[in-house]
């Protein structure tokens, strides 16, 4: 049997638990009692490349020692309406990402800290592992009115 080393195999994936609900109603949806259990795939994010509605696990811009799970609301580039965020409209700065909990409200996240820069970028979440009923492949998607401005509609 081929297997690999330690370190190789954090540079490819790991196992998160989301211990939190910050991200319900997707992870953890019954709440803190039952904490999912996410694989993190790292190769994908080598050269920092997400697209938005992935869900991702960064270093938390207020605790470098602590990680935490986020959905990419918006790019470089982007015009995001901000939901609680010191400036109303913000222009993601080229290197930085948007990120938000689905549990608005509730989430410390870029409407707290502001954009986030690719550099803290940990893994993106590919897979829900555990419980075994809730096993399945993690897709990119935004919640409704949630991304980007249009801003062809804004003018």
């Amino acid at each position: 049997m081929l297997s690999l080393p330690e370190k190789a195999e954090e540079r490819l994936h790991l196992i998160y638990h989301t211990h939190s609900t910050p991200d319900q109603p997707f992870l953890n949806p019954e709440g803190a009692s039952k904490c999912d259990v996410v694989l993190l795939n790292r190769w994908s994010v080598r050269n920092y490349q997400v697209q938005r509605g992935d869900i991702v696990s960064v270093v938390s811009p207020r605790n470098p020692k602590q990680k935490i799970i986020k959905r990419v609301i918006g790019l470089e580039g982007d015009f995001i309406r901000t939901l609680a965020y010191k400036n109303r409209y913000v222009r993601v700065p080229d290197g930085h990402f948007w990120i938000e909990g689905d549990h608005h409200g509730h989430s410390l996240d870029s409407n707290s800290f502001g954009p986030v820069s690719v550099g803290l970028l940990h893994g993106r979440a590919s897979h829900i592992i555990w419980p075994p009923n809730r096993w399945q492949r993690i897709t990119a998607s935004l919640p409704a009115n949630r991304g980007p401005l249009d801003t062809e509609e804004e003018d």
